[in-house]
């Protein structure tokens, strides 16, 4: 699927990647503590650090907010899971290694994931099919993880199944973080999510040196 863009009237881009940036912050914050319909553009104009005017030269409506939101969250993803995983790793360490990594960002995005699951639903058909492709994408991503650190011991079903599990599994620490971090850390919930997936794949790894 090709890159959807949101048009603004500013030709240069290190400045629309800047007050986008400050946009996403803003109205991260926003819709956890009033929901994405209940949020004005004024207010998220106000919450960016800019006038309502400066807001519509980089987006034209509400919803282009909330899929920047969505976009900069798989984009954060692939860039840290691409950073993380070396396609030529054959052992199970590199898989461990990218559920590390990953789950880490999803602790470092808590409220953006959290925005995404609650808020998708009002991005128009056209937005929602390309979220879900770029989610798609880095379930991907781990798919050929497994297959490499597990050649020829699962099935291309189950390595699906494992994958999405993965994927979820991370993802879960933003969502349910109210009753997680009650008893986990990040760490420790890392770590014995791993523990779990290699039981239940019958592997095991050696520890980092």
């Amino acid at each position: 699927m090709a890159e959807k863009q949101v048009p603004s009237t500013i030709k240069d881009e290190a400045l629309v990647t800047k007050r986008r940036n400050q946009m996403i912050r803003g109205a991260v914050t926003l819709f956890i503590e009033k929901g994405f319909h209940k949020t004005t553009t004024r207010e998220i104009a106000k919450a960016s650090g800019f006038s309502i005017g400066t807001l519509y030269e980089y987006i034209r409506k509400k919803e282009d907010v909330l899929f920047l939101v969505c976009d900069s969250i798989y984009k954060r993803v692939k860039e840290r899971m691409e950073a993380s995983i070396d396609p030529n790793q054959t052992s199970v360490q590199s898989l461990v290694h990218a559920i590390r990594s990953y789950f880490q960002l999803m602790d470092d995005m808590q409220d953006e994931v959290l925005v995404m699951y609650q808020e998708v639903k009002s991005l128009s058909r056209d937005a929602q099919d390309y979220v879900l492709q770029k989610e798609r994408d880095m379930v991907s991503m781990l798919e050929q993880v497994i297959f490499n650190s597990l050649p020829g011991q699962r099935s291309e079903t189950q390595v699906k199944l494992i994958a999405n599990n993965i994927f979820v599994q991370g993802q879960m620490w933003g969502f349910r973080r109210w009753i997680l971090q009650r008893t986990f850390t990040i760490e420790t919930y890392t770590e014995i999510q791993i523990q779990l997936l290699l039981e239940g794949l019958n592997s095991k790894v050696e520890e980092s040196s």
